[in-house]
């Protein structure tokens, strides 16, 4: 279970046990004011109240096995909904590293 921070450049995930944070593929990199540009983090929220979530991520690729987009699908632990909080477009080169980074 995580609370997480989402903008339109990434995402931070808190376990909601141990509190340790890690960021969502490449997320750090942008995790900056000069990249949020008005877009400052914020909790996901479900729209229950809570902020408690389990969090899967997925990856689109290009045809030579690239990553080119980074989708992160939430699921609330109170009532069970699920929907996409954040998506963000991979333009840049080799992304291999990304598919270990969730």
């Amino acid at each position: 279970m995580f609370f997480v921070l989402v903008n339109a450049s990434g995402a931070q995930r808190e376990c909601c046990g141990c509190g340790s944070c890690a960021f969502i593929a490449d997320s750090e990199e942008f995790w900056n004011e000069e990249s949020w540009e008005g877009d400052e983090p914020g909790a996901a929220g479900c729209p229950c109240g809570s902020e408690e979530f389990e969090a899967a991520v997925a990856f689109s690729l290009a045809d030579d096995g690239s990553v080119r987009w980074v989708t992160l699908g939430l699921q609330c632990i109170k009532d069970g909904f699920s929907g996409v909080y954040a998506d963000w477009k991979i333009d840049y080169g080799p992304t291999d590293h990304l598919l270990t980074m969730v």
